[in-house]
């Protein structure tokens, strides 16, 4: 794979201390790319990380791109933490996008494609197929497709037709030579982009019968092979895809809005016709018609990306649909903890939960512990109020039902709904409304702080006394997701942390302030200050010859602050461990400055995205996961939380088993070196690789 070069790191400026946010994030969805290069990977599989890789380029270039291109229109000159203007970020991230979408192309055009055809499953240009399937799909075209199809002009007195963000389009040229007129049709993003072929004998390969192959073609060549329906008494002249990227990065003036409901749903509707941030057009769409797109969507000859084949290879995920379970992943056996198996009386898991803490480890644990905590507390009538907050719920959520059915039962129910969740904004609102409808009281939260925190209170009316209950966790309150993401969460009754857990919610719901928690650590309250003063800890340990380590595992670490302090910790001895899955601005093994420093990065078939912050504490180690990356956003603008880990069991475990998982792998790691460069770990032998998923998939968690 093509890679954008680094010079050696040199101290003592501040580009030699930290590597560019966005060039870590390339690098990140290079290492998810690199999954469906690998030959080991499942066939299906590849074919979902090409996928994911299109869906995490759209977002980039939808946020971070759009943001550096904002910068850019307005003359800012502040440089980034590592000291580039945004012209300078620009440059280097339209190269190594570039170089990264043709391995991406090469990648499907002549390795995965072919090798799911020897597969029998075919996905076809409309030109391989044989008259007879022609025919076929030429009537689906006519029957399904033309009927939603509308042309638009653009000449004198039709206006450049407005494009949404992220539509698939065809600019067609028709008319007779000399009078050539330009006209968009926009392929319709509410049929499927990948329509059903009957597949030929001579597609069936040998050893596979009929039953178990399946084929498909582009919608979009399909439109363009049967035009002259359309354009009846034109002539078509050519036929060109294109496909574009807007701003979808919006802020809200909260102080501003008075209704928060209706302004994100105003913004929702603005994200579809944001300023253009890039074009993607086919490989031999002509000059003329690429200057006439740039022109009229205001766009620079350096935000147009050749594309060789389709355009928009997120389309690919459709292909897990097929039932050959010989291609894909093996199916996880999903577990129940031992302290939650064969609950039958009612109120078991109180008692349970009384008694000892519990621990889940998605997606090897199944996630129908956390549905049944929350359908307990509402069926329960010792239950007197439930409070929780929802990010990205999902669609059909048992959670949700199960809130809306505690206050049908009289209970108190309080839900944070996060309106600002990117890209979840239009499911949120449609739950936050059915629950109003519930008659649960549905708040907000705090004016320009996102509440990123994942959170469940249970009050429960017990001899005579009130006692609570949380679940608190690393990912969202989403069975879907707890399906493919690795995530942790804690049920307790642990006074502390139940306490703290009520004053959160206080003060998302009351504004009651609290300056000091006894047990969590609460962005942007007191996080920075705990996390800087547990490294600093370690510091002192390594400083009086004492053992001192640091591991931590997280989604991103971009901090420029504690990126420091961990250059400091490793100057005075601490060992530290960074298992961070995606962007990493801190430089490691740099003599005088991170020598003691080492970062890897886990990508594999689950997203890793449970975050766990360890400190050794002389033997005694102090352990801490949560919702909260090391990000400014997350310390600073967001609620967060991050809760210790008391139950001497449980701590064992994440610091004999579940981090040295991580830091054992040799199958799914990269390790990051100073020159910024990701290098695989695979041993050699290949009966010897170590997968930390497989061995968490294998081995039961917290027997």
């Amino acid at each position: 794979m093509t890679r954008t070069r680094r010079t050696t790191p040199s101290r003592g400026t501040t580009a030699a201390r930290l590597f560019n946010r966005e060039q870590s994030w390339i690098e990140f969805n290079e290492r998810v790319l690199s999954e469906a290069l690998d030959a080991q990977t499942p066939l299906l599989e590849r074919a979902k990380f090409l996928a994911i890789c299109s869906t995490n380029m759209d977002e980039f270039f939808m946020i971070r791109v759009a943001g550096l291109r904002e910068q850019q229109r307005v003359g800012v000159q502040m440089t980034s933490p590592d000291g580039l203007t945004p012209s300078e970020q620009l440059d280097a991230i339209r190269t190594a996008v570039k170089s990264q979408l043709a391995v991406q192309r090469e990648c499907w055009l002549n390795d995965v494609n072919p090798a799911l055809r020897a597969q029998g499953i075919w996905v076809l240009d409309y030109h391989e197929l044989t008259d007879r399937q022609r025919v076929d799909v030429d009537e689906y075209y006519v029957n399904q497709i033309q009927p939603v199809l509308t042309p638009l002009a653009f000449d004198a007195s039709h206006p450049f037709p407005l494009i949404s963000n992220l539509s698939l389009n065809l600019a067609v040229v028709i008319g007779s030579e000399g009078e050539e007129r330009f006209v968009r049709v926009k392929v319709p993003g509410v049929l499927p982009r990948l329509v059903p072929v009957l597949l030929d004998v001579s597609h069936i390969p040998a050893g596979l019968s009929p039953a178990q192959c399946v084929g498909w073609v582009w919608i979009e060549q399909l439109i363009a092979a049967n035009l002259h329906n359309l354009f009846p008494d034109e002539t078509v002249r050519a036929v060109h895809a294109f496909r574009i990227t807007r701003n979808a990065d919006f802020e809200i003036e909260e102080d501003e809005a008075d209704d928060l409901l209706a302004t994100i749903e105003e913004n929702i509707r603005q994200r579809r016709f944001g300023t253009v941030v890039r074009i993607a057009v086919q490989h031999n769409m002509p000059a003329d018609l690429r200057s006439l797109l740039l022109k009229n969507l205001h766009l620079e000859s350096t935000d147009l990306y050749e594309i060789r084949g389709q355009l928009g290879l997120s389309a690919l995920m459709m292909l897990l649909k097929v039932d050959r379970p010989e291609l894909k992943d093996e199916p996880l056996a999903l577990r129940i903890p031992t302290p939650l198996r064969d609950m039958q009386v009612p109120g078991q898991l109180w008692s349970t939960l009384r008694q000892r803490d519990v621990l889940l480890h998605h997606p090897y644990d199944s996630f129908q512990p956390v549905i049944d905590f929350i359908e307990s507390a509402a069926s329960d009538p010792d239950v007197l109020a439930i409070k929780q907050t929802l990010y990205r719920v999902g669609s059909n959520s048992p959670i949700v039902h199960a809130l809306m059915r505690a206050r049908d039962l009289d209970k108190q129910v309080t839900v944070l709904v996060e309106l600002k969740a990117r890209f979840d904004e239009e499911n949120n609102i449609t739950w936050a409304r059915a629950l109003e409808r519930a008659g649960v009281h549905v708040v907000y939260g705090v004016p320009n702080l996102k509440t990123h925190a994942k959170m469940a209170l249970v009050i429960r009316r017990e001899e005579n006394a009130l006692r609570r209950y949380v679940h608190l966790g690393t990912g969202n309150y989403n069975a879907g997701t707890a399906r493919v993401y690795t995530d942790l969460g804690l049920m307790t009754s642990d006074a502390a942390i139940t306490a703290d857990v009520a004053n959160v919610f206080n003060f998302l719901t009351g504004y009651a302030k609290h300056a000091d928690f006894q047990a969590l650590l609460v962005a942007p309250v007191n996080m920075r200050q705990r996390l800087v003063a547990l490294i600093d800890r370690e510091i002192a340990h390594a400083q009086s010859g004492k053992p001192a380590q640091i591991i931590f595992k997280a989604n991103s670490f971009v901090d420029p602050s504690l990126t420091e302090h961990l250059y400091r910790a490793s100057n005075a001895g601490v060992r530290i461990d960074l298992i961070i899955r995606g962007m990493c601005s801190v430089i490691p093994g740099v003599a005088g400055m991170s020598e003691h420093i080492h970062i890897r990065s886990i990508v594999g078939r689950f997203l890793e995205h449970s975050r766990v912050y360890w400190f050794d504490n002389l033997g005694d180690a102090e352990v801490y996961v949560g919702s909260a990356d090391i990000m400014e956003r997350n310390l600073d603008r967001r609620v967060e939380t991050l809760f210790p880990i008391h139950d001497p069991e449980i701590r064992q475990w994440i610091g004999s088993q579940f981090l040295p998982a991580f830091l054992r792998d040799t199958r799914r790691a990269r390790l990051l070196s100073y020159d910024g460069k990701w290098r695989r770990t695979l041993h050699a032998d290949s009966t010897l690789q170590r997968d930390c998923q497989q061995f968490f998939a294998s081995v039961a968690t917290m027997e």
